[in-house]
Protein backbone atom coordinates (compact mmCIF):
# COMPACT_ATOMS: atom_id res chain seq x y z
CA UNK A 1 0.00 0.00 0.00
CA UNK A 2 1.48 3.40 -1.18
CA UNK A 3 1.51 6.13 1.48
CA UNK A 4 -0.38 9.01 1.20
CA UNK A 5 0.70 12.35 0.26
CA UNK A 6 -2.24 14.06 0.88
CA UNK A 7 -3.59 14.66 4.04
CA UNK A 8 -6.95 12.72 3.94
CA UNK A 9 -8.41 16.09 5.87
CA UNK A 10 -6.87 18.19 2.97
CA UNK A 11 -8.68 16.36 0.62
CA UNK A 12 -11.60 16.29 1.73
CA UNK A 13 -11.80 19.84 1.81
CA UNK A 14 -10.73 20.14 -1.84
CA UNK A 15 -12.96 17.65 -2.79
CA UNK A 16 -15.71 19.58 -0.90
CA UNK A 17 -14.64 22.61 -2.40
CA UNK A 18 -14.72 21.60 -6.27
CA UNK A 19 -18.26 19.41 -5.77
CA UNK A 20 -19.56 23.46 -4.66
CA UNK A 21 -18.09 24.86 -7.72
CA UNK A 22 -16.33 22.92 -10.04
CA UNK A 23 -16.09 25.51 -13.23
CA UNK A 24 -14.89 27.92 -10.10
CA UNK A 25 -12.68 26.39 -7.97
CA UNK A 26 -8.57 27.21 -7.95
CA UNK A 27 -6.15 25.06 -9.59
CA UNK A 28 -4.68 24.21 -6.57
CA UNK A 29 -7.49 23.05 -4.79
CA UNK A 30 -8.32 20.84 -7.96
CA UNK A 31 -4.74 19.57 -8.23
CA UNK A 32 -5.68 18.71 -4.62
CA UNK A 33 -9.27 17.05 -4.61
CA UNK A 34 -7.51 14.87 -7.78
CA UNK A 35 -4.86 13.41 -6.52
CA UNK A 36 -6.68 12.57 -3.24
CA UNK A 37 -9.19 10.66 -5.11
CA UNK A 38 -6.48 9.18 -6.77
CA UNK A 39 -4.56 7.85 -3.61
CA UNK A 40 -8.08 6.50 -2.54
CA UNK A 41 -8.88 4.39 -5.57
CA UNK A 42 -5.51 2.93 -4.85
CA UNK A 43 -6.34 2.25 -1.46
CA UNK A 44 -9.55 0.74 -2.40
CA UNK A 45 -8.42 -0.98 -5.44
CA UNK A 46 -4.73 -1.83 -4.52
CA UNK A 47 -2.31 -3.60 -7.01
CA UNK A 48 -1.05 -2.88 -10.28
CA UNK A 49 -2.22 -4.01 -13.31
CA UNK A 50 -4.15 -0.72 -14.40
CA UNK A 51 -2.39 2.62 -14.19
CA UNK A 52 -5.32 5.78 -14.21
CA UNK A 53 -4.01 9.13 -15.63
CA UNK A 54 -5.37 12.09 -15.04
CA UNK A 55 -2.94 14.77 -16.80
CA UNK A 56 -2.05 17.50 -15.77
CA UNK A 57 -2.29 16.38 -11.77
CA UNK A 58 -1.87 12.82 -11.56
CA UNK A 59 -1.35 9.16 -11.94
CA UNK A 60 -2.06 5.89 -9.51
CA UNK A 61 -1.66 2.41 -10.41
CA UNK A 62 -4.74 0.05 -8.92
CA UNK A 63 -6.30 -3.52 -9.59
CA UNK A 64 -5.44 -6.78 -8.82
CA UNK A 65 -3.22 -8.80 -11.66
CA UNK A 66 -0.07 -8.84 -13.53
CA UNK A 67 2.45 -6.08 -12.85
CA UNK A 68 4.19 -4.41 -15.35
CA UNK A 69 7.18 -2.84 -15.15
CA UNK A 70 8.65 -0.84 -17.89
CA UNK A 71 6.93 0.87 -21.12
CA UNK A 72 3.37 1.63 -21.67
CA UNK A 73 1.00 -0.64 -19.13
CA UNK A 74 -0.75 -3.01 -21.02
CA UNK A 75 -4.03 -1.13 -19.03
CA UNK A 76 -4.28 2.33 -19.20
CA UNK A 77 -7.37 4.84 -18.01
CA UNK A 78 -6.34 8.72 -19.19
CA UNK A 79 -9.74 11.41 -18.57
CA UNK A 80 -9.36 15.06 -17.53
CA UNK A 81 -9.96 16.13 -13.99
CA UNK A 82 -13.31 17.18 -14.29
CA UNK A 83 -14.24 13.87 -15.68
CA UNK A 84 -12.43 12.01 -13.24
CA UNK A 85 -13.72 13.87 -10.20
CA UNK A 86 -17.35 13.59 -11.56
CA UNK A 87 -16.67 9.61 -11.60
CA UNK A 88 -15.30 9.74 -8.59
CA UNK A 89 -18.29 11.60 -6.68
CA UNK A 90 -21.13 9.71 -8.40
CA UNK A 91 -21.69 12.72 -11.47
CA UNK A 92 -21.35 9.81 -14.27
CA UNK A 93 -21.21 6.59 -14.32
CA UNK A 94 -18.56 5.18 -15.97
CA UNK A 95 -20.63 4.46 -18.72
CA UNK A 96 -21.57 7.67 -19.34
CA UNK A 97 -18.69 8.73 -19.66
CA UNK A 98 -17.15 6.45 -21.90
CA UNK A 99 -20.70 6.82 -24.42
CA UNK A 100 -19.57 10.55 -24.20
CA UNK A 101 -15.70 9.61 -24.91
CA UNK A 102 -14.65 11.56 -21.74
CA UNK A 103 -12.42 8.29 -20.86
CA UNK A 104 -9.61 7.00 -23.31
CA UNK A 105 -9.28 3.12 -21.72
CA UNK A 106 -6.99 0.33 -23.23
CA UNK A 107 -6.89 -3.15 -21.82
CA UNK A 108 -8.97 -5.84 -20.62
CA UNK A 109 -8.75 -5.04 -16.94
CA UNK A 110 -9.24 -1.09 -18.17
CA UNK A 111 -13.24 -0.80 -16.84
CA UNK A 112 -13.19 1.21 -13.59
CA UNK A 113 -17.23 0.81 -13.32
CA UNK A 114 -17.32 -1.69 -10.28
CA UNK A 115 -14.29 0.13 -7.95
CA UNK A 116 -16.12 4.04 -8.72
CA UNK A 117 -17.56 6.18 -7.54
CA UNK A 118 -15.34 6.79 -4.21
CA UNK A 119 -17.50 8.54 -2.58
CA UNK A 120 -21.59 9.19 -2.41
CA UNK A 121 -23.80 12.00 -1.59
CA UNK A 122 -23.23 15.61 -0.87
Amino acid sequence: MARRRIDPADGTLALAAWRRDPTGVGRKTLATAVRFTLEELGERAPGNSVEVRVPPFGVTQCIPGPRHTRGTPPNVVETDPATWLALATAGTTWERAMADGAIDASGTRADLGAVLPLFCGA
